[in-house]
C-alpha cells in the first residue's frame, strides 16, 4: 500500500507533467559580439510556443525601443520565434527581452543581450519580460483551481448515482447543480482573464475586445469554449435522466462521452499536450482526471448521504469497488506520468515540483489511511450482513401512497411504521423470507454511522488539500522541464565562441583586427585573429601581439603567442583561470617603428 501510495503521488494531478517551453538558443548568442548588425533575432525553444503581439521588445544601448518587425516563427518552425531588425543599427550593446506561451499554456519570458562591434560602456538593464501581475495571477489561479474542484463534484458525484446507485438521489441534485454552475463560472472567468495571464497585465486589461479576440484563437481558448457547449449538453442531459427512476443505457452512454469529453478540455491545453509522447499523455491525462473525479466526488457523494442516513450496505459497497477501481487507475497513469515530468529521482529534491510532490506523497497518504478505515468498515459490515442474505428490503417510496408498497404505519411491529431509505431515522427494516420484522440495534447503526461519517469527511478534507496542490502543480515547471531549463541556461552562459574587433589607426594606417577567444571560458582557449585593412580586404602586418590581463585580481598581462599562420594568426594555447571581465590588448605593427596598442574588454564564462 505504501509503494502505491508513493507512486500515486508522483505525478503532477489532473494534469500530466511534460513540460513549460525552455529556451534552447538564440541567434545571435546571449553575450555575444557579432562583427556587422544582425537583420534578425531568433530564438529556439525546447517545445513549440505561441506568440503575442507584444513578444519580442529590443532597446538600443541609451535604452530607447528600436523599431522591429511582427513576431513571427522561423521557417514556419513553431518551437521558434524570430523579429526583423531595422538596418543600421549602430555599434554597442542591444538588450532582447522575450515573452512567449508554451504549448501546455503557460507564459514563459527572459531577456538576453549581444553587442554589434563591441561591448559598450552602458547598455540598457536586462529586464525579465513583463511583470507578472499579481492579483491576475490570483485570480486565474484561484478558478483554476476552482475549475478542478467542480469538475470532481459534477462528474464524481453523476458516476457515484450512474455506478453505486443510491435509493435517495434527491440530496445529491444539489451537488450536481454546484459542480455544474461552480464549473461554468470557473471556465468563463479562465475564458476572460487569459489574455491578461498571457501578457502579465492588470485584469482590466480583460476588457479589450481584441485581447479576448486574441484567447480565442489560441488552443486554451479554444478548449474553454468547448468545456462550455459540453457543459450546456450536460446540463441538458442530466435534466432529461432526472425524470427517469434510474437512468437508461443511452444516457449512460451520452454521459460518459460527455465527460471524456470534459477531461480531454484540460488534456488538450496543459502540460499533456506538449512534450514527449503526446498521444499517450493525453489518454493518460483523461483516465487520470476521470479517474480523481469518481474517487473524489464520490466521496463528497458519500459524505452528504450520511448526513441523512445510513445508505444501504450495497450502495456503499459499490463505491469501496469504484473507489478501488479509481485509485489503480491513479497509480498506473501516476507511474507514467512521474517519469514524464519529472526525468529523474533526483528531481523529486533539487525541483520546486518535486518538492510539492512529496509534499502531496504525505496529503495522499493520509487520504489512503483514512479511505482503508473506511474499506474495512464497509467488509465488516457486509460479513456482519451475510448471514441475512435471503432477507428482503421494505421501501417507502419518497411520496407517501406513490405506490401500493406504501404501508400504512400498521406495517411495523408495535405500531411502528416500516421504514425505509427515506425514513426519519434512516435505518432499513429488514424482513425475513417469511414476513416478520427483525428490530436492528438503532443506537449501535447511529454509532456505526458517525464513524463512517468522521472517516469520509477526513478524506473530503484532505482531499481538498490534494486538489490544492494539484493545482499549484499545474502551474509550476515540471522537474524534467526544469532540469533542461537550467541546463539551457549554464550553456548559455558559457559561449562557443567571443568574437571581438579592435579598431586601429597608425602613421597613415588604418584597419580592424578581428579576434576570436574559443571557447571564452575559464581553462585553456584557442585565440585567432584576422587583420583587415581600411576596404574591408585581408591586410598584411609585420607583427600582431595579444596580451590579457584581469584588473580585478591583479592578473597578467598573459601573453598569447600568436603567430603568422598565413592569412590569419592564432594560437591554441592561452590559460584564462578566472571568469569575469579581461581586457585584451592588441598590439599592431605596421612598420619598423609605428605600432599601436589598442583595448578591448573581453567576457570569459566558467
Amino acid at each position: 500500500m505504501l509503494l502505491g501510495t508513493f507512486l500515486l503521488l508522483l505525478l503532477p494531478g489532473a494534469n500530466p507533467a511534460s513540460a513549460h517551453a525552455a529556451l534552447r538558443a538564440t541567434d545571435p548568442a546571449d553575450g555575444s559580439v557579432v562583427p556587422a548588425a544582425p537583420r534578425s533575432v531568433t530564438l529556439t525553444f525546447t517545445e513549440s510556443v505561441g506568440l503575442l503581439d507584444d513578444s519580442f521588445r529590443v532597446l538600443d544601448p541609451s535604452g530607447h525601443r528600436v523599431a522591429t518587425g511582427d513576431a513571427e516563427h522561423a521557417g514556419g518552425h513553431a518551437d521558434t520565434a524570430r523579429i526583423s531588425l531595422p538596418a543600421g543599427l549602430d555599434t554597442g550593446t542591444f538588450t532582447v527581452a522575450w515573452r512567449v506561451v508554451s504549448a501546455d499554456s503557460h507564459p514563459v519570458s527572459g531577456a538576453f543581450t549581444f553587442s554589434v562591434g563591441a561591448p559598450s560602456a552602458t547598455a540598457a538593464p536586462v529586464p525579465t519580460g513583463p511583470a507578472e501581475d499579481p492579483l491576475t495571477g490570483f485570480l486565474y489561479g484561484t478558478a483554476r483551481g476552482a475549475a478542478y474542484l467542480a469538475a470532481a463534484l459534477l462528474i464524481g458525484t453523476a458516476a457515484f448515482v450512474a455506478v453505486c446507485r443510491p435509493t435517495r438521489v434527491r440530496p445529491l441534485r444539489g451537488l450536481l447543480r454546484t459542480g455544474g454552475w461552480g464549473l461554468a463560472g470557473a471556465t468563463v472567468l479562465l475564458l476572460v482573464l487569459r489574455a491578461p495571464y498571457e501578457t502579465g497585465d492588470a485584469p482590466s486589461a480583460a476588457l479589450d475586445p481584441d485581447a479576448l479576440g486574441r484567447t480565442l484563437t489560441g488552443r486554451p481558448g479554444w478548449a474553454l469554449l468547448a468545456r462550455l457547449v459540453l457543459l450546456a449538453a450536460s446540463a441538458l442531459l442530466l435534466t432529461r435522466a432526472a425524470r427517469r427512476v434510474r437512468p437508461s443505457r443511452t444516457h449512460l452512454a451520452l454521459g460518459t462521452v460527455l465527460a471524456v469529453g470534459l477531461a480531454l478540455t484540460w488534456a488538450a491545453a496543459e502540460h499533456a499536450s506538449a512534450g514527449i509522447q503526446v498521444p499517450l499523455a493525453m489518454t493518460s491525462a483523461v483516465v487520470h482526471l476521470l479517474a480523481m473525479a469518481a474517487w473524489l466526488g464520490g466521496l463528497t457523494a458519500l459524505l452528504v448521504l450520511l448526513r441523512h442516513a445510513t445508505p444501504p450496505l450495497t450502495t456503499v459497497t459499490r463505491f469501496s469497488r469504484l473507489a478501488k477501481l479509481s485509485v489503480t487507475a491513479l497509480v498506473v497513469t501516476g507511474v507514467y506520468q512521474s517519469w514524464r515530468g519529472l526525468g529523474t529521482l533526483t528531481a523529486l529534491t533539487d525541483t520546486s515540483y518535486g518538492r510539492l510532490l512529496l509534499a502531496k506523497l504525505a496529503a495522499v497518504t493520509a487520504l489512503l489511511t483514512a479511505a482503508d478505515w473506511s474499506r474495512r468498515w464497509v467488509a465488516e459490515r457486509a460479513g456482519a450482513a451475510a448471514p441475512a442474505e435471503r432477507t428482503t428490503e421494505l421501501r417507502v417510496p419518497e411520496r407517501v401512497g406513490a405506490s401500493p408498497t406504501a404501508a400504512p404505519a400498521a406495517g411495523g411491529p408495535a405500531g411502528r411504521p416500516a421504514q425505509g431509505d427515506d425514513a426519519p431515522d434512516g435505518r432499513t427494516e429488514r424482513l425475513p423470507a417469511g414476513g416478520t420484522a427483525r428490530p436492528g440495534p438503532p443506537h449501535d447503526g447511529d454509532a456505526h454511522r458517525r464513524a463512517l461519517r468522521r472517516s469520509v469527511l477526513v478524506e473530503v478534507l484532505v482531499a481538498a488539500v490534494v486538489l490544492a496542490l494539484t493545482t499549484v502543480l499545474t502551474g509550476t515547471l515540471p522537474g524534467r522541464a526544469e532540469a533542461e531549463a537550467e541546463a539551457t541556461r549554464q550553456a548559455a552562459a558559457l559561449p562557443a565562441t567571443s568574437v571581438v574587433t579592435a579598431p586601429f589607426s597608425v602613421a597613415g594606417h588604418r584597419g580592424t583586427v578581428q579576434v576570436t577567444l574559443d571557447p571564452a571560458r575559464t581553462g585553456d582557449n584557442a585565440v585567432e585573429a584576422v587583420v583587415y585593412g581600411a576596404d574591408g580586404g585581408l591586410a598584411a602586418v609585420p607583427e600582431l601581439r595579444i596580451a590579457f590581463a584581469f584588473p580585478a585580481q591583479d592578473i597578467g598581462p598573459l601573453n598569447a603567442d600568436v603567430t603568422d599562420r598565413g592569412g590569419y594568426w592564432a594560437t591554441n594555447a592561452v590559460n584564462l583561470p578566472l571568469a569575469g571581465t579581461w581586457t585584451m590588448k592588441v598590439t599592431v605593427r605596421v612598420s619598423e617603428v609605428d605600432q599601436v596598442t589598442v583595448e578591448r574588454p573581453v567576457r570569459v564564462a566558467r
